[in-house]
């Protein structure tokens, strides 16, 4: 198919020591919070079994990426670093093996740690507010995600404003890319995240999306965080347990427009939707062929 998607920086490259060609695949991203409080789990995977349980059962539903968090973006009580290595490290052991492991952290320190513990991915959802970020991942083989916010993590941004939020998204992620590059991040190991709702209204990330395109054209592989996100609730006026349908349309939409990663609450059905794009789009092939196909012999 005759589909035209914004080149690459580096599209084959290697992500927790598995290849990925991102000019013909998409990976999917699931996520386990282990946290009391995040937007959509509302501590649901808080338990230390819960969490890893969690693991096994993403990957077994075909995750690409497992993504831990220990804090949420969103405002909130303190979470000291001793906090969040306590609660992330066990399920990063845990994921070992079965699928590329992420931790959704914005502190170095944490990001030093879990790397040694083998997370193949950093998910800055600060867009490295802290510099040093870079400097930990730098390197080292681990992935950067740098994601376009305004607010510092836990730290309420009300009524945010743009002019033109796509242009302003992609200049910031272009300059956070810039200063990753100059503090000896190489280009292979960089990803970018427009940070649906991340200090946008429903409106804001409306916008985004449908020109996501633009972002892509910075040339990094990019990172689609969608999943039951308010912008679907708003949208369709839905509540949060309610939203499948309108995550899995974002998800294609923004594999459309060049998302490369897709970060997901439910796994199975988000698998079937981006591998059923990929096939239309000539990039997999079938499972199986039987439909109108000739009798063997």
């Amino acid at each position: 198919m005759n589909h035209y998607t914004p080149p690459l920086i580096s599209a084959e490259r290697v992500v927790g020591g598995r290849p990925y060609d991102f000019s013909r695949r998409v990976a999917i991203m699931a996520i386990v919070n282990r946290t009391p409080d995040s937007f959509h789990d509302r501590g649901r995977t808080f338990a230390l079994d819960r969490a890893t349980e969690a693991v096994r059962a993403a990957a077994d539903a075909g995750a690409d990426w497992i993504d831990i968090g220990g804090v949420p973006f969103a405002p909130g009580p303190e979470v000291t670093a001793a906090e969040e290595l306590d609660r992330v490290l066990p399920v990063v052991e845990a994921a070992q093996g079965r699928a590329v492991v992420s931790v959704d952290t914005y502190r170095p320190e944490v990001a030093s740690e879990v790397i040694k513990a083998g997370a193949g991915v950093i998910n800055d959802t600060s867009g490295l507010r802290d510099p040093a970020m870079a400097d930990v991942v730098a390197g080292t083989d681990a992935a950067l995600v740098i994601t376009h916010s305004l607010a510092a993590p836990r730290t309420p941004y009300p009524a945010p404003a743009y002019g033109d939020v796509t242009a302003e998204v992609t200049d910031f992620l272009r300059r956070r890319v810039r200063l990753a590059l100059d503090r000896g991040v190489r280009p292979e190991q960089l990803i970018i995240d427009p940070g649906h709702d991340l200090n946008k209204n429903t409106r804001h990330t409306l916008e985004v999306t449908r020109r996501l395109r633009e972002v892509a054209e910075l040339g990094h592989p990019l990172l689609a965080a969608v999943s039951n996100k308010d912008f679907i609730g708003e949208t369709l006026d839905v509540p949060q347990r309610e939203r499948l349908a309108g995550t899995l349309a974002a998800v294609v939409f923004c594999v459309l427009q060049g998302a490369r990663i897709v970060r997901v609450h439910d796994v199975r059905p988000a698998v079937e939707a981006v591998r059923m794009t990929e096939a239309m789009l000539g990039w997999r092939e079938p499972a199986y062929t039987r439909h109108n196909m000739p009798a063997p012999g």
